[in-house]
């Protein structure tokens, strides 16, 4: 793959860039999601990955409004959640995100999970058409949705719908892989995000992962990272932890060799989230 930086990006098919990594602020407690999140901009991260699930998104802006950079330097994702799917529920949220971002614009918002059904997911998908139309949110997209959620989705935006998928976000690593899922939305220039990249620091002492940290002087989350890069993702390490932010920046003074990432092609399928793909049959 050509060099990258961390403030390199990818072009969505909405015609906007999306910086190569992002900075995850699941489970961050919101009185610390400020702090870390502005440290994680100092460090050079231009991609913030919120959510209103996770009752940090005012937070989360603070620090993009406070970093000094012109709001155009940084990326801010938002999502709809589970509860709120639905035309006029998803509407409701939408706004409240944006409110609570008040930043002018949201770059990218996720309809966070499939449930509720078809009705409500193309009603919900609606509602962010609208949103994206009026120039509230600029690119749109799902998280967790299968293959059946997608194409779906697909048919009713080529029905007229309007609007366009420029994001799929999964729990994606080498324990989860979904190579189903990411080979659709690659085919289509759909942008793969992988959360939880680092597995919730659960196979840190995975023998696979100790050698190629070993064999590159990197960390064992490093060599995740770089794997989730190389695959064509964008990763969005999470950590509230200075030492740890930088460290999982620094991953694009390497390459795994292809013996490397095939050695990371694992027979499993294992998540450490929930899992919609999985559970949700309607």
């Amino acid at each position: 793959m050509a060099p990258i930086s961390l403030q390199s990006t990818y072009k969505l098919v909405s015609g906007y860039e999306i910086p190569v990594v992002g900075f995850g602020v699941y489970q961050t407690p919101s009185d610390v999601t400020e702090k870390v999140t502005r440290k994680a901009i100092e460090l050079g991260y231009r991609h913030v990955d919120s959510a209103k699930a996770y009752r940090n998104e005012k937070e989360s802006a603070a620090a993009i409004r406070g970093s000094g950079l012109d709001r155009s330097k940084i990326f801010y994702t938002s999502k709809v959640p589970s509860k709120c799917m639905g035309y006029e529920k998803a509407k409701k949220a939408i706004e409240e995100s944006i409110a609570a971002a008040d930043l002018g614009y949201i770059d990218l918002m996720l309809i966070h999970a499939p449930y509720g059904g078809k009705e409500d997911r193309l009603g919900t998908w609606r509602a962010l058409v609208e949103a994206q139309k009026a120039g509230h949110v600029r690119s749109l997209g799902v998280s967790n949705f299968a293959i059946q959620h997608l194409e779906e989705l697909e048919e009713y935006i080529k029905s007229g719908a309007g609007g366009q998928i420029t994001v799929g976000q999964y729990e994606i690593h080498p324990w989860c892989p979904r190579e189903d899922i990411a080979e659709w939305l690659q085919k289509r220039n759909v942008i793969v995000e992988a959360y939880s990249p680092l597995v919730q620091a659960t196979r840190m002492k995975e023998p696979v992962l100790q050698n190629l940290a070993k064999k590159h002087g990197k960390t064992e989350a490093q060599i995740l990272i770089r794997w989730s890069l190389q695959k064509g993702y964008v990763p969005l390490p999470k950590s509230v932890t200075e030492s740890r932010i930088l460290e999982n920046s620094q991953v694009f003074d390497f390459t795994l060799s292809d013996e490397d990432m095939a050695s990371l092609k694992l027979n499993t399928y294992e998540p450490v989230c929930w899992d919609p793909v999985r559970d949700c049959k309607i």
